[in-house]
């Protein structure tokens, strides 16, 4: 695989006009302790102000099936949560399922293995040979970062105790920003027991949650720093990323001297107008560290009626914390997006997979 060189112009806000290149390397192998191998993919996007921000993509077993499609053993209980009868499964012991149908606590499992893995790259281990653990400290953002067991994965691969702070950061109607109507609105930030000292030793914070616009990740960053000032590297784990979201990160109003990096499973993503919160793959297989599970991914989602490709507005998170939280409230969710785009639910997306298999 080669570098990938793609210049961007996002021009929904004429106020705000954002151009600029992203470049992504060759993918390199690393051992993930897994049967298959890991690959990280390092890569920047640059603006034409010159501000720019380092990137990370991993491939491994787990972000594979986050991202793109996993086997799994029928479920009956999902099938009905999707509107299946689960006779029409026809006797299969198992089904194909894209990530955006791991729900729950299958999600949670997924997600936490699949970090435990990237802890493992050459991306990040560099960072825990150069400070003690009273120097990290994980901030993860409620709902959704609360899954993704970082401070988990910092402790089985380095065997660090890290002080972990939560946040509740999330978007609010204001119909007085132009194009997104939203501002970012922030009501919890569990840093009161930290002592003045403790507060100090902070080096580096992992910041956990997806970024669709990047309104809440770029507010999030600027608001640590303030408390934290002794920071010298954020580092973002966003299992999902899009693109415009990032232009917004590499703005966050933070010094210069503090580097900022974004970790993202696999791929970036499109970020989808009107309101740029639903965010499908890119169908060009050079953003893909597997080309061929992207086009597995792309046929299971197949074509409408009018031949337009679902899977190039089929948003890989749709209800981004509901497909934890919430399951029920995930397909309602997709459903929505589906019966508007394509005039299909995703039961008839399941009966046609099932008719083809």
């Amino acid at each position: 695989m080669s570098t990938l060189e793609y210049p961007f112009s996002f021009h929904e806000d004429a106020s705000n006009p954002v151009n600029g290149t992203l470049r992504l390397d060759e993918p390199l192998a690393y051992p993930s302790g897994m049967a298959d191998p890991a690959f990280y993919r390092p890569g920047s996007l640059r603006l034409e102000d010159g501000k720019s921000l380092e990137l990370a993509l991993y491939h491994n077993e787990a972000t594979a099936r986050f991202i793109y499609l996993r086997n799994a053993p029928v479920d009956h209980h999902l099938l009905a949560i999707a509107g299946i009868d689960p006779a029409q499964a026809g006797g299969r012991e198992t089904i194909r399922l894209p990530g955006q149908l791991c729900f729950g606590a299958k999600r949670t499992s997924i997600i936490g293995k699949a970090i435990h893995t990237l802890f493992r790259s050459p991306a990040l281990t560099p960072a825990f040979e150069k400070y003690r653990q009273e120097n990290f400290a994980v901030f993860p953002i409620a709902r959704e970062g609360l899954k993704y067991q970082v401070a988990e994965a910092i402790f089985d691969n380095f065997g660090y105790y890290c002080d972990e702070i939560v946040l509740d950061a999330h978007h609010v109607f204001d119909s007085s920003v132009p194009v997104y109507n939203r501002k970012v609105e922030m009501t919890i930030f569990k840093d009161k027991d930290l002592d003045p000292e403790q507060r100090d030793n902070i080096r580096v914070a992992f910041l956990a949650d997806g970024i669709a616009s990047g309104l809440v990740m770029k507010e999030v960053i600027a608001r640590v720093h303030e408390r934290f000032e002794n920071l010298q590297q954020v580092e973002v784990i966003a299992p999902l990323a899009t693109i415009r979201g990032l232009c917004r990160i590499v703005q966050a109003e933070i010094p210069p001297t503090c580097r900022i990096r974004v970790h993202v499973f696999e791929t970036l993503l499109n970020a989808l107008p009107p309101d740029f919160y639903y965010s499908a793959h890119l169908p060009d297989p050079s953003f893909h560290i597997r080309p061929d599970l992207e086009a597995e991914y792309r046929q299971w989602w197949g074509q409408d009626a009018a031949s337009n490709t679902i899977a190039d507005t089929a948003c890989a998170g749709y209800g981004w914390s509901e497909v934890f939280f919430s399951p029920r409230k995930q397909i309602e969710m997709i459903n929505g997006q589906l019966l508007s785009r394509h005039n299909l639910t995703i039961a008839d997306i399941f009966r046609r997979n099932f008719e083809e298999s």
